[in-house]
């Protein structure tokens, strides 16, 4: 690849193909990446040349090099003629102007193309967006799809222990166990996610155009495919929020604590970021019991934490009343997933004590307190 050090315009970077598969399949197999920060002059040309190829990456059209080489001579043709027609006497200044302006035909060629790409997003039947089975189709590992057609959430548990609260009108795509070094589920609706801690295996929500990562955390998605937004809103620990691969090339994440949110907005593929929820109405307005009821507990009776839970996950608990009712405990439930929290209130009671899990009905088995 020694013939890159002698590229001087950038109709050369948009010719080599290994250059397009870096930019658009980020394949560095001849050390682009490396090569370009070697030189300021040279990073900025690459800039323009990716500017440019990016903006060519127009749905159902496909650009080859000659094609690429083409229409950059023919917007230089038409810039010279001009120059000819208004000052003959700058004709001897064109390749100046075509060195040291070549970032303005960049940016005019990249917003010709950007019109031609918002006109096939906005008036045709080609959109740049995201749906559900777009990211299943994706997925080659065979998958387990829950669909919420009741009125009320449901609880979904995961292999890891992680679990789901899916709301209604809303599905949930998963495997049956968790394997390799990432977790990875996808959305179409909305779900309140409480993920078990793992930090060798970071979990991933797939939701429309975006793509939520965390290790270990509670948080809320929100992404039906006819509504303009996709919502994150994070309870507890913290998740970084990025475009899914399959709109944008950017690495670029957002990175959400306690009480913040994100809206993503999907017509133009832009992040506002929310730090303070109470000041925005409709998230303030969705909020839902989970995100609110506190999980520490300070000698509080076994009841009362029953009901607790019972108010957060919509779900019914059946547990012995007589024999658990001088239980109290003094334990945290914050950030852990459904089934760790009754893990840790049985082994609290006693060893005794047990908890089956069908569907939104929980059955706790006792003989009492320690």
């Amino acid at each position: 690849m020694q013939k890159r050090n002698t590229y001087t315009e950038i109709e050369d970077f948009l010719s080599d193909e290994s250059f397009q598969a870096w930019i658009l399949s980020k394949v560095d197999e001849e050390g682009w990446e490396e090569w370009t920060l070697e030189n300021q002059q040279r990073a900025k040309l690459v800039e323009d040349a990716r500017l440019i190829l990016l903006a060519m990456k127009v749905p159902e059209s496909k650009l080859s090099a000659s094609d690429i080489h083409r229409a950059l001579q023919n917007t230089w043709i038409k810039i010279e003629n001009s120059q000819k027609q208004i000052d003959l006497r700058k004709n001897t200044k064109l390749r100046f102007f075509k060195k040291y302006f070549i970032s303005g035909v960049a940016a005019t060629l990249f917003f010709c193309l950007l019109s031609v790409w918002f006109y096939k997003s906005n008036f045709t039947e080609t959109h740049e967006t995201v749906t559900y089975k777009e990211l299943i189709d994706k997925n080659s590992e065979g998958l387990v799809e829950q669909t919420n057609n009741s009125n009320k959430p449901q609880i979904i548990t995961l292999s890891d222990g992680s679990s789901v609260l899916l709301q209604p009108n809303s599905k949930l795509s998963y495997p049956k166990i968790f394997t390799g070094n990432e977790r990875k589920v996808y959305l179409s609706g909305e779900g309140f996610f409480e993920i078990s801690k793992n930090p060798k295996k970071p979990f991933f929500v797939y939701a429309n155009e975006i793509v939520t990562k965390v290790v270990g955390t509670s948080f809320r998605v929100k992404a039906y495919s006819d509504q303009p937004d996709v919502e994150v809103l994070v309870r507890t620990g913290k998740v970084k929020v990025k475009s899914n691969e399959l709109v944008s090339s950017s690495d670029r994440e957002v990175v959400l604590l306690p009480n913040q949110a994100l809206r993503f907005v999907r017509h133009d593929l832009t992040f506002n970021k929310i730090t303070n929820i109470t000041q925005d109405e409709t998230l303030t307005s969705s909020v839902g019991n989970i995100e609110q009821l506190s999980f520490e507990f300070t000698d509080i009776p076994v009841s009362q934490i029953f009901e607790t839970i019972e108010q957060a996950y919509l779900i019914d608990i059946d547990y012995p009343r007589e024999k658990l009712k001088d239980c109290h405990l003094t334990t945290s439930l914050s950030d852990q997933p459904l089934t760790e929290k009754l893990k840790i209130v049985c082994r609290s009671i006693g060893n005794n004590t047990s908890f089956e899990m069908n569907g939104n009905q929980i059955i706790i088995t006792s003989e009492g307190c320690n």
